[in-house]
């Protein structure tokens, strides 16, 4: 029985995605809930699983085409895996009706025969642990990942790391020479680009700052480490300090966590909290939401999980979806200071920065504490300067006195 794959329901905000990479080729078996193809779309990369189990008839559309909501992609022959085996045994005991499987068996035997250099590089790579962006990169362009030398985090090979190796081209050439190249926008770093200029030109956009003191912070997260990570299998960071003292002040500024539609005002009585994740192709903002009501433990745990699934290529739509207030981490790229924008229709970002040891004056004498300037980047049009600078007053007495903050106060 024939059955039809096709483009998942995509939400009103996306009209189309990208196919970024095929990981079947027509002939080959499928099992259900195995990927088939990556979908590139203006915010995340989908996976399309398959259906069912059986042999992949028919593709509709090639990678690098352009498919709308429940458009046909590929058609599988249901429950055909079965007669796979037979197949293969007839190649070796010709019997009649076995004229079409000889072609194929005999095409397998001249591609394994072939040398090295006649093959597609990407099938002898392994491109499962890359990206899909740089997975499709490196099929498309037939390259073995194992010989490009890797810029990203960690040392990972990423999608321009591919296209510089295939363009032969690298930066610092000796002789003066001056190389450049013109790499087209992926679809999510255009959007990317679409929603900053929509924030720069519909929003009255103004940054306040404020500086905190995490000695406190530090210390509890010292003395408390190891019983955390009994207690919740994973360590205590800054980021939940803030995720929790930020939904706290929420909702004693509700102004901040309100949006703009058209003539009113939403006031939002949860904190829907998206994080800011820097990922290969650009910066995501998963929402943890509710984080009102959240401890510490799951904080930490939402973060983490949304920090892996973004660098495998593994969030949702529906990880991105919503949120009511951002909040974004330069410091762990040494940002000392920055003025964050606004991720429309939220009305404020809350900007962390790098923890640097200054000199400051406590109980009339100069010490050294461990200070972090923080920004909170507002939409004018709703949020007065005193409530931004309340807000953020508000933070920094959270977490200069984090019992306090632990204790609801």
């Amino acid at each position: 029985m024939a059955t039809e794959v096709k483009v998942p329901v995509l939400p009103e905000s996306v009209s189309d995605a990208t196919i970024a990479a095929w990981h079947k080729k027509v002939g080959d078996a499928v099992k259900r809930d195995e990927n088939l193809m990556d979908l590139e779309t203006d915010k995340v990369v989908l996976e399309v699983p398959s259906p069912v189990d059986g042999v992949l008839k028919e593709i509709k559309f090639k990678e690098g085409d352009t498919v709308t909501s429940q458009q046909l992609l590929a058609i599988i022959e249901e429950g055909a895996v079965a007669a796979a085996a037979p197949a293969a045994a007839e190649e070796k005991k010709p019997a009649a009706g076995a004229q079409e499987v000889q072609p194929k068996a005999e095409a397998a035997k001249a591609d394994a025969a072939a040398p090295s250099s006649t093959k597609p590089a990407a099938a002898a790579a392994g491109t499962d642990g890359l990206p899909p962006g740089a997975r499709f990169t490196a099929v498309t362009q037939g390259i073995d990942p194992a010989n490009v030398e890797g810029t990203g985090r960690k040392g990972a090979v990423t999608k321009e790391d591919l296209i510089n190796y295939a363009s032969g081209k690298t930066a610092g050439v000796s002789g003066g020479a001056r190389p450049e190249e013109r790499v087209p926008m992926t679809r999510i770093r255009t959007r990317i680009a679409e929603r900053l200029m929509q924030s720069k030109n519909s929003i009255a956009m103004l940054t306040s700052f404020n500086e905190v003191n995490l000695a406190k912070v530090m210390e509890m997260r010292k003395e408390l480490q190891d019983d955390f990570v009994k207690a919740n299998g994973i360590k205590l960071g800054f980021m939940s300090f803030f995720a929790k003292a930020a939904a706290n002040a929420l909702q004693r500024h509700p102004v901040v966590n309100a949006s703009v539609d058209g003539s009113d005002i939403i006031y939002h009585g949860y904190a829907d909290i998206s994080i800011a994740v820097s990922t290969e192709k650009g910066l995501v903002t998963p929402v943890l939401r509710n984080v009102e009501r959240m401890g510490f433990g799951d904080i930490e745990k939402g973060i983490a999980e949304y920090a892996k699934k973004a660098r495998d290529g593994k969030l949702g739509l529906e990880d991105l979806q919503g949120g009511t207030f951002t909040i974004t981490n330069g410091g762990t790229f040494g940002s000392l200071m920055s003025t964050p924008i606004v991720n429309p229709p939220q009305s404020a970002i809350l900007g962390m920065h790098a923890i640097k040891d200054r000199a400051i004056v406590e109980n009339g004498q100069v010490i050294a504490a461990p200070m972090m300037y923080i920004a909170l980047s507002y939409d004018h049009r709703i949020i007065d300067g005193k409530d931004a600078v309340l807000f953020l007053v508000d933070i920094k007495n959270q977490l200069e006195n984090p019992h306090r903050m632990l204790l609801g106060m």
